[in-house]
């Protein structure tokens, strides 16, 4: 596979039956597609099979903006298939939201500015003017909607924020300690497609200042979750997590810098995930494609 040619990403997930993998690389084959990518995972105590499946569309017999149609017809009823198709050409959008904290923010736009992640990012929304020149620095509009303390405005600013995302064609939100709550309104607009970073395993210590809950009580790991975001708090999908130690020479303040550099790497792996097309959501759980 070359740089320049393109290719078809296909997830999908249906009832295990014989004879998945065979139908539908025959499919592609036969229509002289070359295979570059194949992961499949069986979850035996739901008889579920998962698979990724990726080939070249230079050749292939089926034009791509038919492709969906056929894999529709040939195959969604036949197996009671659930998929998404995807093309490698057609770059993902993000949108950034934030708060005060940005640490998250400069790695994202870091990662985006050194050519790390095929992604573009029109736009980063915030309720604080704070980390504007953040926005500015990296040539990308920075917009600012503030939400009163009785919440009284919320809807009133969702209503713009979907407005902006509309416009700017946003395919994806990622919650880069953003510090509101994201409304069910929005999520039904974007299913499994808002990331964000907790501060810890989930569940773990509520609430505010969770790096001194966690010295008070004399941990020896921390950790963060990155989750894609659902009606029930914090317990979406689980994309990402992981820890790192902590000693009794530990302050609160160490506690913290280690905690948020943590949840830059955690949150950075799961957007790399999610822009590769290598997340499937199935019951509350994600399957994870190398």
């Amino acid at each position: 596979m070359t740089a320049n040619n393109p290719t078809a990403i296909l997830l999908l997930h249906c009832p295990d039956r014989q004879g998945i993998i065979s139908e539908i690389t025959k499919f592609i084959t036969d229509n002289q597609g070359n295979i570059v990518y194949l992961d499949q995972h069986v979850d035996r105590q739901d008889g579920v099979f998962f698979m990724r499946i990726e080939w070249e569309l230079d050749g292939f017999l089926i034009p791509r903006d038919k492709i969906h149609e056929c894999i529709t017809m040939l195959y969604s009823k036949r197996f009671e298939m659930t998929f998404n198709l995807y093309f490698n050409d057609v770059k993902p959008r993000m949108a950034i939201f934030v708060s005060k904290m940005s640490h998250c923010l400069y790695d994202l736009l870091s990662r985006y500015r050194s050519g790390e992640w095929k992604v573009d990012i029109p736009c980063i929304v915030s309720n604080h003017e704070d980390l504007r020149f953040i926005g500015d620095q990296f040539n990308i509009p920075f917009h600012v909607w503030s939400i009163n303390k009785d919440h009284s405005n919320k809807a009133e600013v969702e209503a713009a924020e979907m407005q902006l995302l509309r416009e700017q064609r946003v395919t994806f939100i990622v919650l880069a300690r953003y510090m509101q709550i994201i409304s069910d309104d929005m999520i039904a607009q974007y299913p499994h497609h808002i990331i964000n970073i907790h501060h810890s395993f989930l569940p773990a210590f509520i609430g505010a200042r969770p790096y001194h809950q966690a010295w008070e009580r004399g941990v020896k790991i921390v950790g963060a979750t990155s989750h894609y975001v659902t009606s029930e708090l914090d317990a979406g999908p689980i994309i990402e997590q992981d820890v790192v130690r902590i000693t009794h020479k530990d302050t609160p303040e160490s506690l913290v810098l280690k905690g948020r550099d943590l949840e830059k790497i955690v949150l950075s792996r799961a957007v790399t995930k999610h822009i590769e097309r290598k997340i499937l959501t199935y019951n509350n759980k994600t399957v994870i494609f190398n």
